[in-house]
This record gives C-alpha cells, sequence and structure tokens, in this order.
C-alpha cells in the first residue's frame, strides 16, 4: 500500500537564468532535486553547493543532493552548509559504500543510494537498513530529456518486495524519463517519489498543475 506519491522537482531542466522564480513554481511539491554533476562520473556539469546556498533562502521545500560525482565524500559537508537536507550517492562514486553512508547520517542528514538502470539491487544489501529513500535510475544518468527504460520497472516490483518483506521504513524514487504516462507505470510496480524535470519545467500545463497531476495518480493507486 502507498502511502502517497512524493514530488521532486529536478531543476536541471528549469530556467538557469532565472531560478528563483522557476523555484517559486514549484512550491506545491515535497521535495526540490538538485543534480550535481562534476563532468567525470557522469558525461555533463551542471552546479555546487552554492547554487543551493542561494535558492535556500527562496523557498520553504527541502532539498536533496544527487551526487553524480567522484569522491563524494568531499561533498557531504559543502552541501549540508549550504541547506541541504538529503545526500544520495552511486555505488561506482565511492569505494566504501557503507562508510559513506555513515558519514552522511553523522553530518544529520538523510541518506539516500542511487542506482543506475544496470546497478543489480545487491549492492545496496547491507545499507538498505539505513537508507530513507532509494533512487532508481530509469535513464543513464548524465542529461535531462532522455526516455525511460522499460527494463526498470522490474526492477522496481524487486525493490518494493524486499522493502516490504523486511519491514523498513524507506521510500523507492524513480528518476529519469518521466511524463504522466511513465509516472503511472512506475508507481504501479511499486514506486512512490517521483522525480521529473522536463516534464514539469518544459510543459505547456504550469508546473503546478503538473505536480498535482502526478500526485493524483497516487490517489488513484491509493483507492485501488
Amino acid at each position: 500500500m502507498i502511502a502517497g506519491i512524493e514530488v521532486a522537482p529536478s531543476i536541471l531542466n528549469a530556467d538557469f537564468a532565472d531560478l528563483r522564480s522557476e523555484v517559486a513554481k514549484v512550491a506545491t511539491a515535497d521535495w526540490l532535486h538538485l543534480d550535481i554533476m562534476d563532468g567525470h562520473f557522469v558525461p555533463n556539469l551542471s552546479f555546487g553547493p552554492a547554487v543551493a546556498e542561494a535558492l535556500r533562502a527562496h523557498t520553504a521545500l527541502p532539498f536533496e543532493a544527487h551526487l553524480m560525482v567522484e569522491n563524494p565524500e568531499v561533498y557531504i559537508s559543502p552541501f549540508k552548509e549550504a541547506g541541504v537536507a538529503r545526500i544520495l550517492v552511486h555505488p561506482e562514486g565511492t569505494i566504501h559504500l557503507h562508510r559513506l553512508v555513515q558519514q552522511i547520517k553523522a553530518s544529520g542528514l538523510e541518506a539516500g543510494v542511487a542506482l543506475n538502470p544496470a546497478t543489480p539491487l545487491g549492492t545496496i544489501d547491507l545499507v538498505l537498513p539505513d537508507l530513507t529513500i532509494v533512487l532508481l535510475m530509469t535513464v543513464n544518468p548524465g542529461f535531462g530529456g532522455q526516455k525511460l527504460i522499460p527494463g526498470v520497472l522490474p526492477k522496481i516490483q524487486q525493490l518494493r518486495q524486499r522493502i516490504t518483506k523486511a519491514g523498513l521504513d524507506c521510500r523507492i524514487g524513480v528518476d529519469g524519463g518521466i511524463n504522466q504516462t511513465t509516472a503511472a507505470e512506475v508507481i504501479a510496480a511499486g514506486a512512490d517519489f517521483i522525480v521529473a524535470g522536463t516534464h514539469i519545467f518544459r510543459n505547456q500545463e504550469e508546473p503546478a498543475q503538473v505536480i498535482a497531476a502526478l500526485k493524483q495518480l497516487g490517489t488513484a493507486k491509493i483507492a485501488d
């Protein structure tokens, strides 16, 4: 039973020339998703803690930083100081995933792990009880506007079964290729946290309407 769908707009697809106004448009969301890219772990560059700090005063939304970077350990403190509440890391970005998760939690932040489409669920067996969210990438990370990889849907189902069986309080997020149709598919598979960028910021409808429509999918799921 899904308790409700949370929506996190990714500002990677927002208008970088007017981020303050763009963030104001998504005030009805649950989180603000910050895609942090270093040009090494993924073939793209985005922004760093300074942007998060600049935006912190202009929205009440909690921030989550998705670190698509090498050596994520060095970014934990700067993003905490910038006002981020949750940090998500990739197993491939660090040598010691368990140590990194404990470092995030010891900093007083929520810890999450993001898994690329080809990264097996078994990678997080040891740290799963310590996580508040597992973010399943439904595209290969690095760029917005990609199409969802359908092969990840069974992975969502498998993770939901593991979390339910273990009785864990851990959300399943999906990130990549999300629109109204694919959101319904991943929610049906067991996701309860949606990250969307292009669909929210580059839609003919207002961002608040898009967010409401995504949350309505969760309401329909509960009714089922």
